[in-house]
């Protein structure tokens, strides 16, 4: 049992390693345009709602604490906290997907969409265009990871109203852990590239 929880131990570490390469490459890509292009990148980042993202930051951190609560309440074989925190887990990220979903219709609504109709005032038109797609490459991935790791919550909780976790095995939880985090993780640094970039100082 316990080589068993260490070759899953090391394959989500791999796993999570491919997707550090993986957002590493779009963070990369984004720093070098945002050195080409500050002041479109600055201009562009206004028409971000930052007060939407703040909350959305804090809808991940708690989401965190539960997942971590989750995730002790596994180690102790506490049934229905483990349910319990799972499913607080999954409400925050379906608040965190419910305002996302808002940002991106009002982005539809202001013809900020990268494409035929895509429209910013100002000389920084096309390379504002090029923020946008990085807005929308970046934070889709994250939501795609986000609906693949809620998928993942639905499962564990079946799992767990099945006795399937007790104080001794309860592997599953760990490694989702690490992937939620992970994904929480993402999103700490995506707020303030892309949401911070052009704020005035306090």
């Amino acid at each position: 049992m316990e080589q068993q929880r260490e070759s899953s131990t090391l394959g989500m570490w791999l796993f999570l390693v491919t997707e550090i390469m993986f957002f590493g490459g779009l963070f990369t890509g984004y720093g070098i345009y945002r050195f080409m292009y500050p002041e479109a990148w600055k201009e562009a980042a206004h028409e971000l709602n930052v007060t939407l993202g703040a909350i959305n930051t804090v809808v991940l951190i708690l989401s965190s604490l539960t997942m971590a609560l989750a995730v002790h309440s596994a180690q102790l074989g506490k049934k229905r906290l483990l349910i319990l925190f799972l499913i607080a887990t999954l409400v925050l990220g379906l608040v965190f997907l419910g305002i996302k979903t808002k940002e991106y219709s009002d982005k539809f609504e202001h013809h900020l969409i990268p494409g035929t109709n895509f429209h910013f005032e100002g000389p920084w038109a096309r390379q504002a265009m090029l923020y946008f797609c990085f807005y929308f490459g970046m934070t889709g991935m994250h939501a795609l990871h986000m609906i693949i790791g809620m998928v993942g919550i639905c499962i564990l909780i079946r799992m767990a109203a099945k006795n399937r976790f007790s104080a001794e095995y309860h592997t599953h939880i760990e490694l989702f852990g690490l992937y939620w985090h992970f994904v929480d993780i993402v999103w700490i640094f995506l707020f303030p590239l892309l949401y911070l970039i052009g704020q005035p100082k306090l």
